[in-house]
């Protein structure tokens, strides 16, 4: 893959600067102050708020306390979606740091995945990776690696090294030469108004005449009302770690360089903020 370590590091060290307060219904035996931090765009919610649940429970008693769980005016908050992606689909344009209301009571099952541990998290994590492989290298590079490989992904993420994992996660970023790209491109497109969780289907980064395919290309043929026509005023922020690339920048490049750890390019369609 094209060596561009800056951008592979930046994306690894972004940061959402984040204020958890607890939710004013719950029972406390004094009042419960408010716990900042910054939280890891490439992680998950529950890999990283330990210290904000250790917080918090010195103020409760232990029969008022369920498992924990995270919302944002009004909006129950997916723990196996990463961080950065929770944040761009629901707050990227409000004034940080990003106000996140703690819960222990009536868990939403509706909305949520129950999380009792983090090695909830590795297997979905490991199945992320998996599944990327598949449309990527037809699962040959994650199969050829050991289990101890697929454990280096899981702590390099985990404990927030970024050489650790860099040092395994190349191997799933390599493709032949000639073959100018992966097979599949991993991608997810999320939209804030929309019932489905994501659009995520078959495409390819080179065309069947050897043209690279572009994020612009990705969207004409997956979505395109977030596309702005000629003439009309721009509806839609498409944004990956919360910047928004050009819709020239080759998809191929994209997914070397701007996918998460679990190997997916998670795009949100934002509608632009209205003043």
């Amino acid at each position: 893959m094209a060596d561009d370590k800056d951008v592979l590091r930046d994306v690894w060290f972004g940061r959402i600067p984040t204020c958890f307060t607890l939710n004013p219904d719950e029972v406390t035996e004094r009042e419960a102050e408010a716990y900042y931090l910054l939280l890891p765009r490439v992680s998950y919610l529950p890999v990283v708020t330990d210290k904000v649940k250790k917080h918090f429970l010195k103020v409760m008693r232990p029969e008022d306390v369920e498992e924990m769980w995270f919302e944002y005016e009004g909006t129950p908050l997916k723990w196996h979606y990463p961080i950065g992606v929770l944040f761009d689909l629901h707050a990227s344009n409000t004034v940080l740091p990003w106000n996140i209301t703690v819960h222990f009571k009536n868990f939403p099952d509706q909305d949520l995945l129950h999380c009792p541990s983090n090695s909830i998290v590795e297997a979905h994590f490991m199945s992320s990776i998996k599944e990327a492989d598949s449309l990527k290298h037809k699962s040959q590079v994650v199969n050829d690696m050991q289990k101890k490989d697929h454990k280096q992904l899981w702590m390099g993420l985990q404990n927030d090294k970024f050489d650790q994992f860099w040092a395994m996660n190349r191997k799933l970023m390599e493709y032949p030469t000639e073959d100018g790209g992966f097979r599949y491109i991993p991608f997810r497109i999320y939209q804030t108004l929309s019932d489905r969780p994501f659009i995520q289907k078959l495409f390819r980064p080179v065309s069947p005449d050897c043209n690279a395919h572009t994020l612009g290309d990705l969207l004409k043929e997956m979505y395109p009302d977030a596309l702005t026509n000629d003439g009309e005023q721009k509806r839609y922020q498409v944004l990956i770690h919360g910047i928004e690339p050009l819709l020239e920048t080759p998809l191929q490049w994209l997914s070397e360089h701007l996918s998460h750890p679990d190997n997916f390019l998670h795009i949100c369609v934002v509608p632009v903020p209205t003043d």
